[in-house]
């Protein structure tokens, strides 16, 4: 597969709200020939420092003593919650929890880390993920979409777990505000791809994709800690991982080499509607270690971290197949944001949109540095019980069950 160098469009945040950018300019963004990824700049100014704190905030959960993210805890349901029945008392239930993991929801809330399986068989030690749903944009008090409505499907129905504020101090807050952010900017780029949709696809819902972002309660959101390529210690917190020696966390690190295509995160497609990402943020840790202080102020937040101005080594960032099966490195600029198109939108009309398969190559570690990569996916989709493909009906929950049963 050939390598390619194609610049992504970039549009600015005036120019979708004001629905002022051409049909060519989407073509070009979303067409047969495109990378499915479109650039938005001139973002509120308070995204840069959102930015920052959020991604700092990867690499301070990522070194947190183990006994802080595998420590089993009480966690409380409502009694009118699915799995709280089984444990009724007084009406309420306490169920057993990892203290920021959370086995109930198959690891899609709160932390994860050596959950994932690798098509390889071997589960990935070699990212982390914090997960958040998004519903408190519909509503502030809502933490997950409904367990009523959607009995089987914990991961998007047990609430959020978020470190206590002595812990994290801020962590909520930030999160919260720059997705919050993330998601307003979406709401923008999907009244763009309804134009372009209603003009080239017959049939096509008028406004679904806006109403698709800035009404669902199913959202949910994914910031991602890859661990530095060359760290050793990267198993500080991987015995939360069952069935993950040490053997075999330190053969996947020795397979990280500038020739494996995706070292850091292998080839997939995002399974949503639209995807919105931040770009990486990428911190020495061992020049600035994300150690928590002795003593904590949760009244105020934890320092930003001190960052790298550009990747540690060239052939390190995001890697995009485009359309014409050619392979791009896509750089997004630390002050925009980019969204790119997954496999819901694609079924949904009918492959004119097209999800995009990326990946995320970690590159070669020297002079024993410890680079390690955080950045910010939030991933849009539809309610679990809305249709996403007509002719076979099949809703968005049973097309999310479908996507687990290919992984096993």
């Amino acid at each position: 597969m050939e390598k390619s160098v194609q610049d992504p469009v970039v549009v600015s945040l005036t120019q979708l709200a004001d629905s002022s950018i051409s049909f060519e300019k989407l073509e070009e963004a979303f067409g047969p020939s495109s990378l499915g990824i479109l650039i938005v700049k001139d973002l509120p100014p308070k995204f840069i420092k959102l930015r920052h704190q959020l991604l700092s905030f990867a690499s301070y959960l990522a070194n947190l003593p183990s006994d802080e993210l595998g420590n089993f805890w009480f966690s409380i349901l409502p009694l009118a919650h699915p799995l709280a029945f089984p444990f009724s008392v007084n009406n309420l239930t306490r169920i057993y929890e990892e203290r920021l993991s959370c086995p109930s929801s198959r690891y899609l809330t709160g932390w994860s880390h050596g959950k994932e399986a690798l098509k390889t068989g071997a589960f990935d030690c070699l990212k982390g993920s914090y997960y958040v749903n998004c519903a408190f944009y519909q509503n502030p008090t809502l933490q997950s979409a409904s367990a009523t409505l959607h009995p089987d499907f914990p991961e998007y129905t047990l609430p959020n777990i978020w470190p206590r504020e002595s812990l994290l101090p801020g962590f909520q807050q930030t999160f919260e505000e720059l997705c919050t952010l993330v998601i307003d900017t979406a709401v923008l780029v999907a009244r763009a791809c309804d134009r372009y949709a209603a003009a080239h696809i017959d049939v096509y819902e008028r406004g679904y994709l806006e109403r698709v972002v800035r009404t669902s309660t199913t959202t949910k959101a994914r910031l991602l800690h890859y661990f530095p390529p060359q760290d050793s210690n990267v198993s500080i917190s991987t015995s939360n991982a069952p069935n993950v020696s040490k053997d075999s966390q330190n053969s996947q690190l020795s397979a990280v080499s500038d020739e494996s295509h995706d070292s850091w995160c292998a080839t997939h497609i995002d399974h949503g509607c639209l995807t919105g990402l931040t770009s990486a943020l990428y911190i020495d840790e061992s020049a600035n270690p994300p150690l928590l202080p002795n003593i904590i102020d949760a009244s105020t937040s934890l320092p930003a971290l001190p960052f790298l101005s550009s990747p540690p080594f060239p052939s390190s960032g995001l890697y995009i197949h485009s359309r014409t099966s050619n392979i791009t490195k896509v750089a997004i600029p630390h002050d925009c944001l980019a969204f790119q198109t997954g496999e819901a939108l694609q079924l949904i009309t009918g492959g004119k949109f097209r999800a995009v398969p990326h990946f995320v190559r970690a590159g070669v570690g020297s002079n024993g540095s410890r680079v390690a990569r955080n950045t910010l996916a939030v991933f849009t989709q539809p309610e679990l019980g809305e249709v996403v493909n007509k002719e076979a009906g099949t809703t968005f929950g049973e097309f999310c069950q479908q996507v687990a049963g290919r992984f096993g």
